[in-house]
């Protein structure tokens, strides 16, 4: 496992990098069933603004500002969430292959907000519940992984594994009860992932969540590059490790279980988002973040805008996420000649 720290990011690349999620938010905006104009883009912002008086279209402005903001919105938080969450667990692990349900969050959002459906409650409360389940799953992991007062990185990964089998098993018993005309394909849709139900109500109790510890992780990005370093090395740089994995687990986990509580699961991005930066400005933590997060945020735009465009249907994001991620991951191992921390 290679631990080489490389520089920081060029004033080039951060340009790049903020151009790089602008460019998706509006081709997203101009893409789907009902095209709009790039040129009908800028006049309806300068519009909003305040800036110019322009004959609008009002099916144009429905679909712009009602239906196709909301979830853009969505899928910038959560893209850049959870490629941040699993760049902050890849770091505190030290393992490649950590992700931002290695703690067991995701499966107790996702048995949360399955419940709530069950249960039939309104997708506010779907969301409430699904927040409350995804920090509990947390709980319970660190309280099982600290037995006798003693706890360890492996031992939390142990735990998180146990405890994510556990919430699968309760979200199949939860589908095992469930209406299956009415109550089953609601719940089987939602755990695949999508930004359909994105609104502006969801938006205000999921993203202070959401952009509170992107803020966070990325303020203390520096130290993420000290954790990378065995526990001697680390207590001799004078941090104090334990608080810094506490904060990083709190974020991480926050940031998780608000982005699934929104839009169900979505696989790879916490995963495959991290080493392709990885790759390209390498594993110093000044870098990594800021880059995570921009990538991440304009993958997931991008993905989202291919699932309600390719067909009459909308995809679920976990379908493309993987058979997008899974190729792509591999070829990026290829080239690499292998795993990179």
């Amino acid at each position: 496992m290679r631990r080489e720290i490389t520089g920081g990011l060029t004033w080039r690349s951060r340009a790049l990098l903020l151009l790089l999620p602008m460019v998706a938010v509006v081709a997203a905006l101009s893409i789907g069933r009902v095209g709009v104009p790039v040129s009908y883009i800028f006049d309806s912002v300068l519009d909003k603004l305040g800036t110019q008086a322009a004959e609008l279209m009002t099916q144009y402005e429905s679909v712009l500002w009602k239906f196709r903001l909301p979830r853009i919105l969505l899928s910038l938080l959560v893209g850049a969430g959870l490629s941040v969450s699993g760049c902050a667990f890849q770091s505190l692990f030290s393992n490649p292959l950590a992700t931002p349900d290695t703690l067991g969050v995701a499966s107790g959002t996702s048995f949360g907000a399955a419940l709530a459906l069950l249960l039939g409650f309104g997708m506010l409360g779907v969301q409430a519940m699904a927040l409350f389940f995804g920090i509990a799953a947390v709980a319970l992991t660190y309280l099982a992984g600290s037995g006798k007062g003693r706890s360890s990185m492996g031992m939390m990964i142990l735990s998180g594994i146990m405890v994510g089998s556990l919430f699968t098993a309760l979200i199949s018993l939860i589908k095992f009860t469930a209406d299956t005309e009415s109550q089953l394909p609601v719940i089987t849709y939602w755990l695949m992932g999508s930004m359909s139900a994105a609104g502006y109500d969801s938006l205000l109790l999921g993203a202070p969540l959401i952009v509170l510890g992107i803020a966070v992780l990325y303020l203390l990005r520096w130290r993420l590059n000290i954790l990378l370093l065995s526990d001697d090395e680390a207590r001799a740089s004078g941090m104090n490790v334990k608080a810094m994995r506490i904060v990083t687990v709190l974020c991480a986990t926050g940031i998780t279980a608000s982005c699934v509580s929104m839009c169900g699961q979505v696989g790879w991005v916490g995963l495959l988002v991290p080493h392709l930066c990885r790759m390209r400005y390498g594993s110093n933590h000044l870098a990594l973040v800021p880059s995570s997060v921009c990538v991440g945020a304009a993958f997931m735009v991008a993905v989202d805008t291919m699932a309600r465009s390719v067909s009459a249907a909308e995809l679920p994001l976990s379908i493309l996420t993987a058979i997008i991620g899974a190729p792509f991951f591999i070829v990026l191992m290829r080239r690499s000649g292998g795993w990179q921390m």
